[in-house]
């Protein structure tokens, strides 16, 4: 008899327990029907809004110095150019094409890592440099006295390190560095870019991996534009927060 109510007793607890998973399972039954398509179209809509139309890029490194910092978070507008098909590199339609001073992001013709560059050279120009003097179709580029403001966001010690301009290329301004006494590739060509290609280099001039050593960029590696920073944190003092660079432009 004591085996008997043993048995009863553990048969009973089965029963419980397998009523208990039917009923969760009933439970999810009607979530999923109720619910679960909505997310999961909901899903697919927001991974091709962000394949498609607009995104969020980090910025790990200092390439893009004084104008972008490291820890700035940047909005990526993808339809600045065209439309591609969600997930690809393949075009559906384009409305435009990249302009000389405008900071894109792309896959590297190198390694295939996202990377934040200006554009500096277009389809069918003549690229040259002589010691950190630009050269676009034959004109010298011309340089100005920095924009005082994108430089006041570097710390002072890196202020001090470098000598700082504003380069004007045909009347578009942006800021740049350069690195005295730093090994940098800062004399080449004349380069005829290619058509459908690009020349891409960094604000950062002496330190830089861009066009002047991986070489072209092609128009379908171009992502979008990036127009502007969300939120910028210092990665080098535990995430603080850059309260200034939220919400900033960028040119």
């Amino acid at each position: 008899m004591a085996f008997t109510g043993i048995y009863t007793k553990k048969s009973g607890k089965q029963k419980r327990k397998k009523k208990m998973n039917n009923n969760l399972k009933n439970k999810l039954l009607i979530f999923w029907r109720g619910w679960g398509y909505s997310i999961v179209v909901a899903l697919i809509i927001a991974m091709s809004f962000r394949s498609a139309i607009a995104e969020f890029n980090d910025v790990p490194t200092g390439s893009m110095k004084p104008t972008i910092l490291e820890g700035d978070r940047l909005f990526v507008n993808k339809l600045a150019y065209d439309l591609k098909v969600p997930f690809t590199t393949y075009h559906i339609t384009c409305w435009g094409h990249p302009e000389r001073g405008d900071i894109v992001v792309f896959f590297s013709p190198e390694d295939g890592k996202r990377l934040v560059k200006r554009v500096i050279g277009l389809p069918g120009d003549t690229i040259a440099m002589s010691a950190n003097q630009l050269f676009i179709n034959g004109k010298a580029v011309t340089y100005e006295s920095p924009d005082q403001e994108t430089i006041s966001h570097l710390p002072p010690d890196q202020r001090s390190d470098h000598i700082f301009f504003s380069e004007n290329i045909f009347g578009k301004k942006h800021s740049l560095m350069i690195t005295p006494g730093r090994p940098s590739l800062n004399t080449f060509g004349p380069l005829l870019i290619p058509e459908g290609q690009y020349f891409m280099m960094g604000d950062n001039r002496d330190n830089s991996a861009d066009s002047r050593f991986f070489g072209f960029v092609d128009r379908n590696l171009i992502v979008g534009r990036a127009i502007g920073i969300f939120i910028s944190l210092k990665r080098d003092e535990h995430y603080l927060p850059r309260w200034h660079r939220f919400f900033q432009g960028l040119s």
